[in-house]
């Protein structure tokens, strides 16, 4: 027999173990998370799953990809952190979703604060103002609009979070913010390259206050980041994610992995749980197609057809017909008996052992001379000038060119 769980005792759960994570941090997100009723943003959804640590998907589009989500609470909670909304302040967000996000801004903002939400989609709209109602929350207005166009009516803005990836931050955020306000924005930097940044003004023009690894669903819109999928097997097992500043010979790739394959081993070695994201950044910004996500389902492994990094496949890049990916193997363990894994590519195609082997040379170079220094993210006033060999980049933009620094 199974024994129903109250709402309360899930979500005192959720907020427990990401409060002994250190996902929480503060009281004031600690508080919104523990009184704000999840389930009610999520009706119809099973209470355990809308107290998971997961995402959960509320819409698609008519070819049956994700277009909306309820974030991964981990997540939220950590974008919650970055923004460091206080008391009384207003709040502009760019993406209404469920509404759930809004609500627990208006929870930490009280009752002299103010939190505007905006969504291109009618549905959603009224979805979020209906589970605001449900959940006892008023001082939340959910607009229908184009979140990349802000709200000038409301501004200036104490802060202003995007709860949609952006590939450029729209010159209307910078505008509506307070002079002394804080953007956080999932920004897509290059190819799979993905970062929540928080954003602060300063003489030159906007530089980060932090930033975690962080991938949302792209922004619709004037500011869409549309991507698409191509598909390497027959069986459909194999697929690369492709973004529109990405090259990709769709036609030329098609057999590549029937092709011989070349593994480099680079002596680079990782801990367990130790992130590869700022490995990822490197190889996003110093090649020439950037990395992109090889989504892998278990029997493509299982046949012995990619040896990805991880379970769910690994980042890849390719040239032509072309392909290369990352993977890893088992390392002599530490003096203490820890134990490691080296970094390897695995390429494919007609000159697939000379892109794995150019892949794992820029591993190399970020293992021997960018991998202790700290990164830093700039949207600049001026135009900059890269110096990509002293890890400088300028990632082009229409508007507003951002820069990656290797300090």
């Amino acid at each position: 027999m199974t024994t129903l769980r109250e709402p309360a005792d899930l979500r005192t759960e959720l907020t427990d173990r990401l409060r002994a994570e250190d996902i929480i941090r503060t009281p004031r997100v600690e508080a919104a998370m523990r009184q704000t009723p999840r389930h009610l943003f999520l009706p119809g959804v099973p209470l355990e799953n809308a107290y998971a640590d997961g995402p959960v998907y509320t819409k698609t589009d008519g070819r049956g990809t994700s277009i909306s989500a309820a974030s991964q609470p981990r997540i939220v909670a950590m974008m919650l952190e970055q923004l460091d909304a206080q008391p009384g302040h207003r709040i502009m967000e760019a993406g209404a979703g469920t509404g759930y996000n809004a609500a627990l801004l208006a929870t930490i903002v009280g009752d002299t604060g103010r939190v505007v939400t905006i969504d291109l989609d009618d549905d959603l709209v009224d979805g979020a103002r209906k589970h605001l109602a449900a959940a006892g929350v008023a001082n939340v207005q959910v607009l229908f609009g184009d979140g990349a166009l802000g709200h000038p009516d409301g501004a200036p803005y104490d802060r202003i979070i995007a709860t949609v990836g952006a590939w450029e931050t729209p010159t209307a955020w910078l505008e509506q913010l307070a002079p002394d306000g804080r953007l956080v924005v999932p920004l897509r930097l290059r190819g799979a390259a993905s970062r929540s940044i928080i954003f602060e003004r300063y003489d030159g023009g906007w530089r980060d206050a932090g930033s975690e690894l962080a991938v949302f669903m792209p922004l619709r819109g004037i500011g869409d980041d549309a991507r698409r999928l191509v598909t390497l097997t027959d069986e459909q097992d194999v697929t690369l994610q492709v973004h529109k500043d990405q090259n990709l010979d769709a036609a030329a790739l098609a057999g590549a992995l029937d092709n011989e394959r070349h593994e480099m081993w680079t002596g680079v070695l990782f801990p367990p749980m130790v992130p590869y994201e700022w490995l990822d950044l490197w190889l996003a910004c110093r090649l020439d197609n950037a990395i992109m996500r090889m989504n892998v389902k278990p029997q493509a492994i299982e046949r012995g057809t990619v040896s990805p990094m991880f379970p769910w496949g690994a980042m890849a890049t390719t040239r032509g017909a072309d392909l290369a990916y990352l993977t890893i193997r088992p390392a002599p363990p530490t003096a203490d008996g820890g134990k490691l894994y080296e970094v390897g590519v695995v390429g494919h195609g007609p000159s697939g052992r000379d892109l794995a082997q150019h892949v794992a040379n820029e591993v190399c170079v970020w293992d021997a001379e960018y991998r202790t220094r700290a990164v830093r993210f700039e949207i600049p006033d001026a135009p900059a000038q890269a110096h990509p060999s002293t890890g400088h980049f300028v990632l082009p933009r229409p508007h507003h060119p951002i820069t990656v620094i290797w300090q």
